[in-house]
């Protein structure tokens, strides 16, 4: 059914255990992590710093055994960075500083993107978490991406895992996003009306020189290229399983949602692409602990009852789907122990940048 299959892309840092800053064996852990069991579909993949790795989950259909396939890609990369004596690190950006970020590309088409980009991908190792969600056809997918596209700042503040970058507090609860504002074409995607205007809208942008080809875009959310998916990119990496189950439950709850939307006849309508980048830039600033902005009324409000509101939003896509009670106690225990910014935060406060990347490596439990 729409709106029921879902999967997971993790990316991660490699950093030193001896110090926390980057390492660049990913073509060492990839080898050795491809090799291991792993449930059907589970897949490592190479990102653009060989400082960085991914894993990606099958197909899943529910919450256990998307959790299943999320530990079983994070053991297996642990199990894999070991004999390098490396950690696998799920933080957006990097906490600690190193001599060197850039090392050369992953593979040609990285290298491609290195050569447009220049000093923008020069020190970017930023990791992020993105969620797939199966609709009926890439129109259909259009639209559930029209729908979805005032909810994404908020699922960007409730993920927000990057509060340092080289060495320094930034003061931002999401560095990554700054550092893809960067790119052309970053931030809320377009209206549009059907997959062939999407693709025209990314082929635009490829023909005016600023996207390496069009399947690479910034956009926080979009159809896929491939596959009658929708796929929201706005997340930091998840800082634990926990973390990454709840941003794919509730993800999947705004599809099912826009999907019964758009059986009623709802279609959604364009954002104000000002108000869009304030509600954005509000998410990376403060994550859960300060204000947002609300995209319905264009004022400033607490991102918690942004959260809240996207909560009442998805109620009966949640409870339909037998995932109530699970989103609601990992909602819990974000509002008690704080989003993965605010985690980084406190353990920085007692045991250092390096102490930060050591805490929150990937253990061989996952």
């Amino acid at each position: 059914m729409s709106g029921e299959s879902m999967g997971v892309e993790e990316e991660f840092l490699l950093v030193a255990a001896s110090s926390g800053a980057a390492a660049a064996v990913a073509e060492e852990v990839f080898d050795r992590a491809s090799g291991a069991e792993l449930p059907v579909g589970t897949l490592i993949q190479r990102e653009l710093r060989d400082t960085q790795i991914e894993a990606a989950t099958g197909v899943c259909t529910t919450s256990a055994e998307l959790r299943e396939q999320l530990v079983a890609g994070r053991r297996a990369l642990a199990l894999a960075a070991r004999p390098d004596d490396v950690l696998v690190v799920p933080s957006g950006t990097p906490a600690v500083a190193a001599e060197a970020v850039f090392r050369g590309s992953a593979t040609k088409r990285f290298a491609v993107i290195d050569g447009l980009f220049a000093g923008v991908t020069r020190d970017y190792e930023a990791c992020g978490l993105h969620v797939h969600v199966g609709v009926a056809d890439s129109d259909t997918a259009v639209a559930v991406v029209n729908h979805l596209a005032r909810w994404l700042p908020t699922l960007l503040a409730l993920s927000v895992n990057s509060p340092f970058h080289q060495g320094q507090d930034t003061g931002y609860a999401s560095w990554r996003n700054v550092q893809q504002a960067r790119f052309p074409g970053s931030g809320i995607p377009p209206h549009v009306s059907d997959f062939d205007q999407f693709r025209a809208e990314s082929a635009r942008l490829v023909d005016c020189g600023v996207l390496a080809d069009g399947n690479q875009t910034f956009w926080f959310a979009r159809p896929s290229n491939k596959w009658p998916t929708v796929e929201v990119r706005i997340a930091d990496t998840a800082a634990t399983v926990d973390d990454a189950v709840v941003q794919a439950l509730l993800t999947r709850a705004l599809v099912r949602t826009a999907l019964a939307e758009l059986a009623l006849g709802r279609e959604a309508g364009p954002l104000p692409a000002q108000v869009a980048s304030a509600a954005v830039w509000s998410a990376a600033r403060y994550g859960l602990d300060g204000p947002g902005v609300d995209l319905g009324v264009g004022k400033q409000v607490p991102a918690t009852r942004l959260l809240a509101d996207l909560v009442e939003h998805v109620r009966d896509a949640l409870v339909a789907a037998g995932d109530w009670d699970e989103v609601e106690g990992l909602l819990r225990a974000v509002r008690a122990g704080g989003t993965g910014a605010s985690r980084q935060r406190r353990l920085a406060a007692t045991g250092g940048l390096p102490g930060v990347m050591r805490a929150l490596s990937v253990d061989l439990e996952g």
